[in-house]
């Protein structure tokens, strides 16, 4: 996984800029957003890992986020599907509130009682997407997803929107809120073109428990 706070002038940046991603993000949440962070999640054939049962804000919380009133986009880059370890989600569960996250598997997850109980009353969800679908999906949805056992790899950026009233009341780790997001046309990408300039993104990686940034 690579993650980034700032959008930044490269194509990524100019995906998470789009209007198509921004504004449809202000709609869903009711509120202006700036962008909080991105991420490419990159399941490699045979080896991409699993994720556990987990909520967005089950970590943003803890990045001191007061509100839960933001939302990830999830872009595919390739085929996603139950062979290579797409997306599943509990339809409806973004109402049940912040579920506890406690260490699951080694990972950060959800509780795995009250996971259990939702997955009763929940229906479970297998999020197949072809390249360039796009899922918009609320901080509090339950979403896991299994490992890449496949022969194809799975990759996907993520890109995470935070309502403007919603800064993180302390940095931590991700962007606060500054200036208005620079927003551009939709095939804004195709335009542009391939753009790798790095400057001013703020890559952050985490090392011996530690967050070190780069490019900022």
């Amino acid at each position: 996984m690579c993650l980034w706070n700032n959008p930044g002038n490269d194509t990524t940046g100019v995906l998470s800029r789009t209007r198509k991603l921004a504004n449809t993000s202000k709609e869903l949440l009711g509120a202006d957003v700036y962008h909080y962070h991105s991420k490419l999640m990159m399941k490699e054939a045979k080896t991409g890992g699993k994720f556990v049962w987990h909520q967005d804000y089950g970590y943003w919380y803890n990045f001191a986020c007061l509100f839960p009133d933001m939302l990830t986009v999830f872009i595919a880059m390739d085929k996603t599907d139950q062979e290579n370890g797409c997306l599943q989600i509990l339809r409806g569960s973004h109402r049940c509130g912040r579920i506890d996250h406690v260490v699951v598997a080694g990972q950060n997850g959800a509780d795995l009682k009250r996971v259990a109980a939702l997955e009763e009353v929940l229906d479970t969800v297998f999020v197949e997407l072809n390249a360039g679908d796009a899922l918009f999906f609320h901080s509090n949805l339950l979403h896991t997803s299994s490992a890449n056992v496949s022969q194809r790899r799975r990759w996907a950026i993520l890109s995470c929107y935070n309502t403007t009233y919603n800064s993180p009341h302390e940095k931590i780790i991700h962007a606060h809120y500054e200036v208005p997001l620079q927003l551009l046309d939709n095939d804004a990408v195709l335009k542009t073109g391939v753009n790798r300039d790095l400057n001013g993104k703020d890559i952050v990686v985490k090392t011996d428990g530690n967050y070190v940034h780069y490019f900022s």
